[in-house]
């Protein structure tokens, strides 16, 4: 697969995907968009790959937003078809894990990619925000939806209205990011918390993020019963049996993979 502005490594099950303009601050244009998806594709589809980490090329910006020149060319058909929309919809329901490795600024379509991933370390110089209103345009890749399921409707609505530009520190004590790191260590951090999820059982993790994503956007009971189904499934494997017997064996699961 031939890509310009991303880059990809797999190793040890980790794939990791750089966005690799930081002549821009790796800002999200179409090109990148489309290299995104097709790097989407493929990282779903490698059964090599179980935990997949996105961040971007520097210490100074993950994904500084998109590109301003290009959205002045849109059309208005362009932007009905919304393809930053639908690329980060397909990010967000992916089965595997995937990690947001904010390694700086991560503003506009660049705080939208950190939030259609799972699971978001920041280190301690990023900047985070939705500062699109600022330019006449409204997040439109997932912003309005995805920050108020994470922070809340009043916490979305302020960062969003005013478009205020927040530290990790603050990204943190908000719940935008999960973990905030030194300067030049999300990465790695990533790598650790990647390592410590593939430690468990791969089919209870996927089914874990299936319910919790499923559930969020459904009442309790209907929570309660698609967890119910899930536990019903795994207790169907080989998987809960290995994880209860190392248990009680006192021994590290040894799990067979999906």
């Amino acid at each position: 697969m031939e890509l310009k502005n991303l880059t990809i490594e797999v190793d040890k099950g980790i794939g990791v995907v750089t966005i690799n303009r930081p002549e821009v601050r790796n800002a999200l244009d179409r090109e990148t968009v489309q290299e995104l998806a097709k790097v989407i594709d493929w990282v779903e589809e490698d059964k090599t790959i179980e935990i997949v980490i996105f961040t971007g090329a520097g210490d100074k910006a993950f994904v500084a937003g998109a590109d301003v020149a290009a959205l002045k060319q849109r059309t208005v058909l362009e932007t009905y078809l919304n393809e930053n929309q639908k690329v980060l919809n397909h990010l967000a329901s992916m089965q595997k894990v995937t990690i947001a490795a904010i390694n700086g600024v991560a503003l506009g379509g660049g705080c939208e990619l950190a939030l259609a991933c799972d699971l978001r370390i920041a280190s301690n110089n990023a900047k985070l925000g939705q500062p699109e209103l600022s330019l006449g345009i409204l997040p439109g890749a997932g912003g309005t939806q995805r920050l108020s399921r994470l922070v809340g409707i009043g916490k979305a609505k302020e960062l969003i209205l005013t478009g205020v530009i927040i530290d990790a520190a603050e990204a943190m004590r908000i719940g935008l990011v999960n973990n905030v790191v030194q300067r030049g260590e999300a990465l790695q951090a990533a790598k650790e918390m990647a390592n410590s999820i593939m430690q468990k059982g791969p089919i209870a993790v996927r089914l874990a993020k299936a319910v919790i994503d499923s559930g969020a956007n459904t009442d309790l009971n209907s929570g309660l019963y698609m967890e119910r189904l899930a536990q019903t499934v795994i207790f169907g494997t080989e998987e809960h049996n290995e994880g209860l017997t190392a248990f009680l064996e006192k021994r590290p699961p040894i799990y067979r993979g999906l």
